[in-house]
């Protein structure tokens, strides 16, 4: 959640930086309102809180003058019956603000650039020569009939549209990636969780997910949970509400899960291959860091994504995301693109975003800092998504006669 107070107290500013995201004017116009509205219960409430704690030390001073005390309980029992709908309109008041505040984007940093959508997005970098085949590439949904790789058919007979089922060769691959992701985000210093892929709501809004995205998740009929979109929310969330030492940070932390995705804001988009699935899997990287010290550990995230795919020989590039592109948890993205010769186009393979104290705000994580309590920062991304990986090594590494090749590091996993 975005900082309330530096909203209420830089109305302007903190306007100009979410209209970067897209945020309405109007929007932030009745959270303006709804802050007058709980200041003025807040301040006739505390006006009558004031006034009965006056006329409650009178109680002492005239019982110890013999005085008589049935008029004075006559008041105090007055004003406690009038603040009791006070309170109530402070507390609906309150609920309002925060239920309209958890629809609010995280502000985007000074530095992030301007900008509508992916197109106005700025590529700070490219990694690896592209190959340059004595043929044309082909997509990865014909490879995969050609090799028996993905059965997209009975994948949709199983469950829907959007689910298919890896077969052989590409099965193998897929285990060997997520060993191969899990190995190296380790040797980097991330520590590997197995965590559950169910999560109650409280974690969900505790990431950003919920309210905002609750069409896009898939949920457990007559129970308050869900499956995850992602690993993002599990890790963050094991911190939920605690005070960590500042000792402890930053805490590196990566796992494997399947991730569950209505796709609901993307009808139409990527209908044929695994681009796009509702169930996919995924090697997460997350961190819990010190304010001070989270870009070294977003710059770590960074490089670490890209040395994988650099391992893997996979070219791709570094991409800053301009503020219409930015998630809404984000205050900071890089995407790493790879090339995907038979679409003849570069592709997210992973995005890596410093939400800053944003979701810390939502779950209650926060570390001693001397004697007070501070926010931390939180920061995810992909190292990386299973499924595009293999898309990727099939149109990087295709044969002519459609046979695919094994990246030389994946051999001894395979």
């Amino acid at each position: 959640m975005i900082d309330l107070k530096y909203l209420q107290n830089n109305f302007d500013d903190a306007s100009t930086k979410l209209q970067k995201k897209g945020v309405e004017i109007s929007t932030l116009e009745q959270l303006q309102i709804l802050f007058k509205i709980l200041k003025k219960h807040n301040v006739t409430l505390e006006a009558m809180k004031a006034e009965q704690n006056s006329m409650s030390k009178l109680f002492g001073q005239y019982k110890r003058e013999g005085k008589d005390i049935s008029e004075l309980k006559v008041k105090v029992d007055a004003n406690k019956e009038a603040m009791l709908p006070l309170q109530e309109k402070a507390r609906e008041a309150e609920v309002a603000l925060y239920e309209v505040a958890l629809a609010i984007p995280n502000f985007p940093d000074d530095a992030v650039p301007e900008g509508a959508d992916e197109e106005d997005n700025i590529e700070l970098r490219k990694v690896l020569e592209l190959k340059n085949f004595g043929f044309e590439p082909k997509e990865h949904w014909k490879l995969a009939e050609m090799n028996g790789w993905i059965d997209f058919e009975r994948g949709v007979k199983l469950a829907k549209s959007r689910f298919s089922i890896l077969r052989g060769e590409a099965s193998r691959l897929e285990r060997a990636l997520i060993n191969f992701f899990l190995d190296t985000n380790t040797q980097k210093g991330f520590v590997e969780y197995s965590v559950p892929f169910i999560n109650n709501a409280a974690m969900l809004q505790g990431t950003g997910q919920l309210p905002k995205f609750g069409d896009d998740l898939f949920k457990i009929e007559d129970e308050d949970l869900y499956l995850i979109p992602t690993a993002e929310v599990p890790l963050t969330n094991m911190y939920h509400d605690e005070i960590l030492t500042e000792q402890e940070l930053p805490l590196l932390m990566t796992g494997y899960t399947p991730c569950f995705r209505k796709e609901a804001g993307s009808a139409g988009r990527d209908t044929r291959g695994i681009i796009r699935q509702h169930q996919f899997n995924k090697v997460e990287m997350v961190a819990i860091a010190h304010p001070d010290k989270s870009d070294e550990v977003f710059e770590l995230m960074v490089e670490n994504a890209s040395d994988i795919l650099t391992a893997l020989g996979l070219p791709h590039r570094v991409v800053e995301l301009c503020g219409g592109d930015l998630g809404f948890s984000a205050a900071k993205t890089i995407d790493l693109e790879v090339w995907l010769p038979g679409q003849n186009q570069y592709r997210e393979i992973s995005s890596i975003s410093n939400t800053r104290d944003f979701q810390a705000r939502r779950a209650k994580i926060r570390f001693k800092d001397g004697k007070k309590n501070r926010f931390v920062h939180t920061l995810n991304g992909s190292a990386l998504a299973v499924g595009r990986t293999i898309v990727a090594i099939m149109e990087n590494y295709q044969n002519e006669d459609g046979s695919i090749e094994i990246p030389e590091v994946l051999k001894k996993y395979m």
